[in-house]
């Protein structure tokens, strides 16, 4: 193909006297092309008319080609152009489109001889179909469909090197780019001349953008769009409150939010631009309004490097400094919402993370009543914060992609009605219309659908005008498009943003808004007019299976460890909160800060979740841990039975009741305890309970003491205290001397009466005195001889010398006390009729004294 013919139009319809029109810049104009040249470029567009349309009428109405980023910049094209200004952004008749941007030489050689100029759109004629718009954002250097480039106006720009650009304006009659039909056209921009390397005049660069034009006649019925605008914020309330004269104040992670709030800030501008639109749909995260609220009075900030799974103190925390921003937000953020017009829908409470609980955490018990928990909280504090009404029934799962088991857990959480990006729901290749954006599901669930082309020109940061004038003229194209694809049949679009949208992007949302509305091809409406227009009979209605959620959005998912250790959270707060007297203090805190943790915000920032996750159960962790059986390694224990003291110990600032110490042992033939004990520990204070223990045999003895709840479904609370119980001294084999004793004393009593019998006289009527004389055989006095006889059978004999083999005095007395003997006081004798043997501990003050010890009994 011939240079003229590949530069797509030089002079082509060209009218008289075009060429003396005077050139914008500094430069001079190009020299006039030659009729053969003009020819070959004329024949060039007709070709490339022909090859655009087959294609295009192919294509689905929603325009199945994604955007390219690809701005067409190679060895071939070297110059970079930019669009950076449209005005007006709609083109009217008899009017003049004024037109900015910058020419950049990103090549390695000089570009010399060159210019800008507007390319007159390709036959004149508009783009169809929202598929020709499509085909437009996917070329990538100057080609013929891009049109004819107009002799006038043109910027001719100076030499420049390597690295060096130029800003450019050119100002062209709406009648030079011959626009006929109310449509939208392309306008392209280009860059032609030659570089030092390359002396060949040529095209070096174009740029490309739409222009709708709408010079009125015949109505259409203007599309109705509901436009979401979130109000959400990453989580910035801890689990802590800090005492100040027994009045709990807000602590927050961060100071982050004052800025936001603050002229400038994102909060403050989303807010500041909402204000100024109608029809508006609010996204609102009641966490948001709650921190918001919490910063309206004194509150705490974290110190940056503390450990923050502790109590918030004077050591650890600073005050916050953002009061006056919050509540100057909160102000402008109620007049806002109490505009007619518009709506607000409240988001779960912490806008937890519907899609990675269907994915990962569908099973676990405490996600269901979290959600449902969310949900209601969410309903209640938009309406006692913002005092509006507010729909709280709406599900919007992350980025709006949808399946299943999102649906499923959806409608488990009370959710009627979902948010879905249309990359979920794709419309059939047949059809050739953009149908309305509500449509059911089943199981009595309607999804609102937004429409992915248009949604996708919002999802990142518009900061540079180039970027905010592409998405506006690309979002005016496509909803005009829309609308005129079937002008009688009034359909529904959803507009839906990203959850964290920047300030910037905002703004050119808003305007491209407000230009579409002014021009009477869009409706803004508020999300319930939609959600109750007519469904389509022809859209998909079918949600996609688990399997075709996509890859790359699964993987920022929570996991199943993280909900998992979520989860435990709220059944570790579920059993503190059985033990306490004022649980209001911790439940309220601690039940936001479990469903924060399954906060979306954590998708695009997954180490702060770990760390918010991490916290709060370590601080959970703490306030379980300040009710505890202190630690302790072996207790002695002395004698056969006694008490065993374990002490429990309550650092909370308040009361704890509603639980039992019990004890056990894997070795209960050793040593053997009483049944549990109930108690009731005041703030700051220990008890000790002593447990009946009887001991069997000596040694060390294992011994675990546990907390549980009371109740109903008791709970083990708190970890397990492992001490070791050393049993001595254990008295049997005392008291099997003792019985010994006493068989022998009563083997000396029989002896003594078979020996009296045997004798021949009998004993004075005094039987304790001696006898007045000695027998008449000689033989010894009856009286001797049963003294010394009795002496024998009390155990020694008349010298006072014990036999061999016994031990006198009993078991465990002194020597010299027999069976009628003992101390002066009576209390000794270990014969059976003096009671039972005392063990030591009883019958010393020391071991009187370690009885009553903590951690030990007897001696």
């Amino acid at each position: 193909m011939s240079e003229p013919a590949r530069h797509s139009g030089l002079g082509a319809d060209r009218r008289p006297g075009r060429t003396q029109r005077p050139v914008e810049g500094h430069g001079t104009g190009r020299r006039a092309g030659q009729a053969a040249r003009r020819l070959a470029a004329a024949c060039g567009a007709a070709l490339a008319l022909f090859s655009a349309v087959a294609p295009a009428a192919a294509l689905p109405a929603g325009g199945g080609i994604r955007p390219t980023t690809d701005n067409g910049v190679s060895a071939e094209y070297p110059v970079e152009m930019t669009i950076e200004t449209v005005a007006p952004q709609v083109a009217s008749p008899n009017g003049i489109v004024k037109i900015t941007g910058h020419v950049t030489n990103t090549g390695k050689a000089a570009v010399k001889n060159a210019h800008a100029a507007v390319r007159k759109p390709l036959s004149s004629k508009p783009l169809q179909r929202r598929s020709d718009l499509s085909l437009v954002t996917t070329r990538s250097g100057p080609t013929n469909s891009d049109g004819v480039e107009l002799d006038s106006p043109q910027y001719a720009l100076p030499e420049l090197g390597p690295g060096q650009n130029q800003p450019y304006t050119l100002s062209v009659s709406v009648s030079d780019l011959g626009l006929s039909d109310s449509g939208v056209y392309e306008l392209a921009v280009d860059a032609w001349g030659s570089t030092a390397d390359n002396q060949r005049d040529r095209p070096l660069g174009i740029a490309r953008t739409f222009l709708p034009y709408n010079p009125g006649g015949a109505e259409a019925q203007p599309s109705k769009v509901t436009t979401l605008w979130p109000l959400v914020h990453a989580p910035v309330l801890a689990a802590q409150t800090y005492s100040d004269n027994d009045q709990p104040v807000p602590v927050l992670r961060d100071d982050s939010l004052t800025a936001e709030f603050s002229p400038g800030g994102r909060l403050y501008e989303l807010v500041d631009t909402g204000a100024k639109m109608t029809g508006l749909t609010w996204v609102v995260d009641p966490d948001l309004l709650d921190t918001a609220f919490a910063m309206t009075r004194p509150y705490r900030v974290q110190k940056p490097g503390q450990d923050v799974g502790k109590p918030a103190k004077d050591d650890n925390t600073v005050p916050g400094t953002g009061q006056a921003a919050a509540t100057a937000w909160l102000d402008k953020l109620r007049a806002a919402v109490a505009k007619p017009g518009g709506q607000v829908v409240s988001l779960p409470y912490a806008d937890p993370d519907l899609a990675s609980i269907a994915h990962n955490g569908a099973d676990l018990t405490g996600m269901g009543t979290a959600l449902g928990k969310a949900a209601t909280a969410g309903r209640l504090t938009v309406e006692g914060r913002l005092s509006v009404d507010t729909r709280s029934d709406v599900a919007w799962p992350y980025q709006g992609y949808l399946d299943q088991q999102i649906a499923g857990i959806a409608q488990q959480a009370g959710d009627g009605l979902v948010l879905v990006n249309g990359a979920s729901m794709p419309e059939p290749d047949a059809m050739n219309y953009t149908p309305t954006a509500v449509r059911p599901i089943g199981s009595g669930q309607n999804a609102v659908v937004a429409d992915e082309t248009v949604s996708s020109l919002f999802q990142t940061d518009l900061a540079t005008p180039q970027a905010q004038t592409k998405a506006n003229q690309r979002f005016l194209a496509e909803t005009y498009t829309i609308t005129h694809e079937q002008p009688q049949n009034q359909r529904g679009l959803l507009v839906m943003p990203p959850r964290d949208l920047t300030a910037s992007t905002a703004k050119v949302l808003a305007d491209a808004l407000q230009t579409a509305s002014d021009n009477k091809w869009l409706a803004p409406v508020k999300l319930d007019t939609l959600a109750q227009a007519s469904p389509d009979q022809k859209a998909n209605t079918a949600v996609p299976a688990a399997a075709d959620y996509p890859a790359q959005v699964r993987a920022s998912e929570l996991s199943a460890a993280e909900l998992s250790s979520t989860d435990e959270i709220q059944q570790n707060l579920d059993t503190l909160m059985r033990v306490l007297t004022l649980p209001q203090r911790v439940r309220g805190p601690f039940s936001a800060a479990m469903v924060r943790s399954l906060s979306t915000a954590w998708r695009t920032d997954a180490a702060a979740g770990s760390t918010y996750r991490a916290d709060v159960a370590k601080y959970l962790d703490e306030l379980t841990g300040a009710v505890r059986v202190p630690k302790k390694n072996v207790v002695t224990f002395a004698g056969n039975t006694g008490l065993l003291p374990v002490s429990v110990r309550n650092d909370l600032t308040q009361t704890v009741t509603n639980l039992k110490l019990v004890l056990t042992s894997p070795q209960p033939n050793r040593l053997r305890v009483g049944k549990e004990e109930e108690l009731v520990i005041p703030a700051s204070q220990s008890v000790t309970l002593r447990f009946n223990a009887e001991a069997h045999n000596n040694g060390p003895v294992n011994m675990t003491a546990q907390l549980w709840t009371t109740g109903p479904n008791p709970q083990k609370y708190g970890a397990p205290q492992q001490f070791r119980v050393d049993v001595t001294s254990v008295t049997n084999g005392v008291l099997y001397v003792f019985a010994a004793g006493a068989a022998l004393l009563l083997l000396a009593a029989l002896r003594f009466v078979r020996q009296r019998k045997r004798r021949a006289g009998q004993p004075h009527t005094d039987g304790d005195q001696p006898v007045d004389g000695p027998a008449a055989d000689g033989a010894p006095a009856p009286a001797a001889d049963e003294a010394r006889d009795g002496a024998r059978d009390a155990g020694g004999d008349a010298s006072g010398e014990k036999p061999d083999g016994e031990t006198g005095g009993g078991a465990g007395e002194p020597s010299g006390n027999g069976p009628g003997g003992g101390p002066e006081d009576g209390s000794g004798g270990g014969s059976a009729e003096a009671g039972p043997a005392q063990t030591p501990r009883g019958s010393n003050a020391d071991g009187r004294d370690r009885t009553a010890s903590d951690e030990k009994v007897g001696p």
